[in-house]
């Protein structure tokens, strides 16, 4: 395994969670814009790595739900050659990730004080 793999992977539960997040947060951020269409795919490749470093550590429910987020990402990373041309696609990717960005930065449970 990488030193990256072992860095996330030597992190708690919840902060693993952040880190899917933030690289949720980033694709959100980016998606809208043509000049960072390139960077979707390796943000995307991320998550999904992050995704399987992961679902084992969560709790059913959060489980299911990465389940469903993963395969939500694959279609994406799959179709974002075509899609990254497309505006509306770009801002619907925008849209969406910054929706499972604050669901699971929420799931993280590092927002509560």
């Amino acid at each position: 395994m990488s030193t990256y793999a072992d860095s996330f992977l030597s992190e708690s539960s919840e902060r693993q969670l952040g880190a899917l997040a933030a690289t949720l947060g980033r694709i959100a951020s980016s998606a809208e814009k043509e000049t960072r269409a390139k960077a979707i795919t390796p943000m995307l490749d991320e998550c999904l790595q992050f995704i399987e470093w992961t679902i084992n550590k969560q709790p059913d429910g959060a489980s299911q739900k990465l389940q469903a987020l993963s395969k939500m990402l694959k279609l994406w990373r799959d179709a974002w050659e075509h899609a990254q041309t497309n505006e509306n696609l770009r801002r619907l990717l925008s849209l969406q990730a910054k929706q499972w960005s604050d669901q699971f930065l929420e799931y993280s449970g590092l927002l509560v004080s």
